[in-house]
């Protein structure tokens, strides 16, 4: 049915009503008309919906009577619609307020589906209605406040949606209310202490909102209660002892939280029934109950990430039942070496598949009755503990072992022959150890294994060729240990490499050429070891590399061409060997490479002086003594070319002659120029000496720059600053794609402006400065001054149209990534570095924000307008200007307003105001901030515990769904991880915008804890 057909439904229902009221008829036609009315809310219903991929309303139409549709229900007397089920069909559109017209309506499942917008209100009109199931879809907005008039209501689902506010108290009026569901939505506030009036609710699930507050006792007067969900919200207090008391519990959640206090020691008695128990993620303390072990139907006990401290109960064998045990992350141990004993009672819990003690204080020696454990053991985590002894042989019982991971301990021996039982193994981590022997062959076997870390040990003898049968393995690290032979071609051959890291070995002999079969390897060490001969030309197969280390080993030659392939090299490091030659020229345009290292070798010849070679601090190139130019970072003397060696090495009879002549020559030209220019000054007008300082930018006309914006039109606007007007263009037969910036004359301090940037840009280049092309100082068509800069087109605009975009505005661009902010932040700092510390004249750029910070094709940060940038003639950072300096209000630095001195500090404060907007969302003349609260303030009243109530939601909706697409147990925490890449981030903002000029961080600092904020993030693998 058309929505234009809606009204006439709503028609057909009113008189409905008229008639039941006013005029006596058969019940039968009483029943019919309601049929009719049902129908017509059922097509209502449909109307609304826009796509149905599965046909599952094809069905409803006039050919088939409306109760045989497919999903309806009708009740046999009536022939009323009592249910309505179409969960799990993709239904994708909005609830139409019709469906308030079923008055019979006792069910509605729309599970699994992709509607959007509110929950109509009308709903609240059903008041037959019994259970609500709208979980898995998108729905928006509030939960209808007279939802609560459906007073025969059971089940209320609205589980994984996008609905916000607060709780309403209301809720607590649904006195039937059995089950409610309110998990993974956007739900503000505190727990409603209402809900205890719900005598009859059995499950509560309110977990993955962002309430805080505390836990209401009263909720422990809900005696029916067996399921109680409140994980990944910001609750704090301690949890109501009244809660501990609920015998029905069966599933007990409150995992990442801020919740502190002990677990009562009686908790296995009071929970009988309990089959699920997580208090994961908070900050509890004291020791992990006793009486645990009476809770004889546990499958699941996570008291993970908590602050617990002492032993382990001894007799946890009692949970026969019991799946899960995570202990991880405490401070569990008493010191006294007797700490694993529990482990032996373990061999009772048969059904047993995951136990995870890792980061503890737990000592004492490996036992051998884990090679006892279930059969059914899948993850066996004990890492970063004090645990001694070797790894059991039995340990090859466990057929069905996925994961083992005992780095970081005292472990000592060899890797057992039987590790290559484990047929299912797919991640063997025992790094940081004290393990000998040879790595067994047997490893060959495991045809899943994906990774393979034995980093830090003793290990010694050759690597076995037969780890190359390990198809899927993703990542070796096999360095740090005393293996020795050659690299065998079967293992540097596996194109699943995503890194390998042999280095710190005794490995000798060449790299065989199979080594360009890694295709996808990003990282690959092979340094201190005793390898040697050239690099294999087949190295340029392996464009997926990032990180290369071939350091202090004894290969020779040159380095190869093939290396010009590998563009997306961020870190290259060849020194301490024999290479010769020239460094090739194609290194610097590799625009992602931040760090090369090429010293003491035999280079030799001119170094490039583009790319990465223009940043001292990131090349080095000592120990190579026959190397020249570069740049004056570098400190090299200047090549001299081969034509003048010759002249001054073969002909010294005109070596002579020029000694004599040029003397003359110098003379005669000097006077020739001082006439000319007493002449030219007599001739030029007083105008161009006044803009004298201009002339070396001339070089374009104001009639190119018209006909290039069309006329200066309207429609190529796209920005408009301080001092003037912002067209796109195109200049040129070759049709170049420029922005030109149009000077305001009538604005006191445009042509300062103009002359000010132009200064600043004439002698500066950087990969992250917007490039000027050209500038125009002329005469319009009416005879005015005409002054104008021509830059590179960037694209994407300005970073201030990515961060704040309005709601309403079409063709809306998607939000800005974590990775792509930090990628500009690091941008920004880049130039910032560049233009306090390696520029021949310091420059300050005084007006840093988002609307000067420009995106290429590829979200390359480039800063722009210089029209407020100051020079700091004796290069000294510190160095300040009593000029009066203009910026733009919430970005400059308070000293500027009160002394005008200009600093590079300025800059630093603009940087940590424009990296707090970046990752908060807010601007700092946000209407919020008043009456002493500033977004440097807000910031900080943040860290680190509210981190989720300030960062950009955009960030933290990206860090959610990451997380719902990692396997956890693969990379556990990883809530904890992305909240510590924030909490970094803004640190760096907040340290930059201090108030007092001496308490801000150096830009160099900030650069590395933003780099490493990086690298923490590129870690999170999808």
């Amino acid at each position: 049915m058309k929505p234009s057909k809606i009204p006439h439904v709503a028609f057909l229902i009113f008189f409905h009503f008229i008639f039941l009221n006013y005029f006596h008829f058969p019940s039968s036609h009483c029943a019919n008309l309601g049929s009719e009315t049902d129908k017509f809310a059922l097509l209502a219903f449909k109307s609304k919906v826009v796509d149905d991929p599965f046909g599952a309303l094809s069905t409803w139409n006039d050919s088939v009577d409306f109760c045989q549709w497919h999903g309806v229900t009708c009740s046999l007397r009536h022939r009323r619609v009592v249910a309505l089920d179409l969960r799990a069909q993709n239904l994708t559109g909005t609830i139409s307020p019709f469906i308030a017209n079923l008055t019979f309506l006792r069910l509605i499942n729309l599970q699994q589906n992709k509607f959007y917008g509110k929950i109509p209100p009308e709903t609240g009109r059903l008041f037959r209605l019994r259970s609500i199931r709208f979980s898995l879809n998108m729905l928006q907005g509030e939960i209808p406040a007279n939802i609560t008039h459906c007073s025969e209501l059971r089940i209320l689902d609205l589980v994984t949606n996008k609905l916000e506010g607060n709780i309403p108290s209301e809720l607590g009026n649904l006195f039937k209310l059995v089950g409610l569901g309110l998990t993974g939505n956007n739900y503000t506030g505190s727990i409603p202490q209402s809900l205890s009036n719900l005598s009859f609710l059995q499950q509560l699930s309110l977990s993955e909102n962002r309430l805080s507050g505390n836990i209401p006792s009263e909720l422990g007067l809900l005696k029916q209660l067996n399921m109680f969900q409140v994980s990944a919200n910001s609750l704090t207090g301690s949890i109501p002892i009244q809660l501990f008391n609920i015998s029905s519990m069966d599933y007990f959640a409150v995992t990442e939280n801020k919740l502190v206090g002990e677990i009562p020691h009686y908790v296995g008695f009071t929970l009988p029934n309990i089959r699920v128990l997580l208090l994961g993620s908070n900050r509890f303390t004291g020791e992990i109950p006793p009486s645990i072990s009476n809770a004889s139907k546990l499958e699941k006990l996570d008291f993970s990430d908590n602050l617990m401290a002492g032993s382990i109960p001894e007799d946890l064998g009692k949970l026969k039942n019991l799946i899960r045990l995570n202990f991880a992350r405490n401070n569990l141990g008493t010191g006294k070496g007797n700490d694993l004993r529990f482990l032996d009672s373990l061999v009772n819990c048969t059904f047993l598949e995951v136990v995870s003690l890792s980061r503890n204080s737990l000592s004492g020696v490996l036992p051998n009755s884990i090679a006892n454990f279930s059969s059914h053991l899948i993850y066996l985590y004990m890492s970063a503990n004090r645990i001694s002894g070797t790894i059991p042989t039995g340990v090859g019982n466990l057929k069905n072992l996925i994961l083992i991971a005992m780095e970081v301990n005292l472990l000592t021996g060899s890797i057992p022959t039987s590790v290559g039982y484990l047929l299912k193994l797919q991640v063997l981590s025992l790094f940081g150890n004290k393990i000998s022997g040879e790595i067994p062959s047997s490893l060959g076997n495991l045809i899943f294994l994906t990774e393979v870390d034995l980093q830090g040990n003793s290990i010694r003898g050759s690597i076995p060729s037969a780890l190359g049968n390990c198809l899927q393995l993703q990542k070796l690290d096999l360095s740090d240990n005393n293996l020795s032979g050659t690299i065998p071609r079967e293992v540097i051959g596996l194109s699943s490499f995503v890194l390998l890291d042999l280095s710190r070995n005794h490995l000798s002999g060449p790299i065989p050429l199979e080594v360009g079969r890694l295709k996808g390897i990003q990282q690959l060490d092979l340094s201190e070891n005793k390898l040697s001969g050239e690099i294999p030309s087949s190295l340029a197969s392996c464009v997926g590399l990032e990180y290369l280390n071939f350091s202090d080993n004894s290969f020779q030659g040159p380095i190869h061409s093939g290396f010009s392939s590998l563009k997306g090299l961020q870190d290259l490091d060849l020194s301490r060997n024999n290479f010769s030659g020239k460094i090739p020229m194609f290194l610097n345009t590799f625009r992602f490479l931040q760090k090369l290292n090429l010293s003491f070798n035999n280079l030799e010849g001119e170094v490039p002086s583009e790319g990465v070679f223009k940043n001292g601090r990131a090349v080095s190139i000592i120990g190579n003594n026959k190397l020249c130019g570069g740049s004056p970072e570098l400190h090299l003397h200047s090549c001299r070319s081969r034509g003048s060696r010759k002249l001054w090495q073969h002909s010294t009879f005109k070596i002579v002659i020029s000694a004599v002549l040029l003397p003359c020559l110098l003379s005669t030209c000097f006077i020739v120029f001082v006439f000319y220019q007493r002449r030219k000054r007599r001739r030029r007008s007083k105008a161009l000496v006044n803009s004298s300082r201009e002339d070396k930018y001339l070089k374009i006309s104001y009639a190119e720059l018209l006909k290039a914006t069309e006329g200066f039109s309207s429609a190529n606007l796209i920005g408009i600053g301080g001092y003037g007007y912002v067209y796109k263009g195109i200049l040129g037969t070759e049709e170049t794609n420029v922005a030109v910036k149009v000077l305001d004359l009538q604005q006191r301090g445009a042509s300062k402006s103009f002359i000010a940037e132009c200064e600043a840009l004439r002698s500066i280049r950087h990969r992250n400065l917007v490039k000027i092309i050209t500038s125009c100082s002329s005469i319009d068509t009416r005879g005015n001054e005409f002054k104008a800069l021509v830059y590179e087109f960037m694209p994407n605009g300005s970073l201030e149209n990515w961060l704040n975009q309005k709601e309403d505005e079409q063709n809306q661009r998607p939000k800005l990534n974590l990775m792509q902010r930090l990628s500009i932040a690091i941008d920004v700092a880049n130039v910032l570095e560049y233009l306090h510390h390696h520029c021949h004249t310091s420059i300050v750029h005084c007006d840093l924000k988002p609307s000067n910070v420009l995106l290429d094709n590829e979200m390359v940060a480039h800063v722009g307008d210089f029209g407020l940038s100051r020079l700091l003639h004796d290069n000294s950072p510190d160095q300040t200007s009593t000029s009066r300096v203009r910026g733009s209000i919430g970005y400059v630095a308070p000293e500027y307003g009160a002394l005008g001195e200009v600093s590079t500090h300025g800059d630093v404060y603009s940087f940590g105001i424009l990296l707090l907007e970046m990752f908060t969302g807010k601007r700092p003349t946000d209407e919020m901030f008043e009456e002493g609260l500033s977004l440097h303030k807000y910031a900080k009243m943040g860290l680190p515990d509210q981190v989720a109530e300030i960062i950009d939601p955009a960030i933290l909706e990206e860090a959610l769904e990451i997380q719902a697409e990692i396997v956890t147990e693969l990379q556990p925490n990883l809530r904890a991880k992305f909240h510590e890449i924030q909490v970094s981030i803004l640190r760096v903002g907040i340290l930059c915008s201090e108030e007092l000029p001496r308490d801000r961080m150096k830009i160099q600092d900030a650069i590395m804890e933003l780099q490493e904020a990086q690298k923490m993030r590129q870690a999170i693998k999808l």
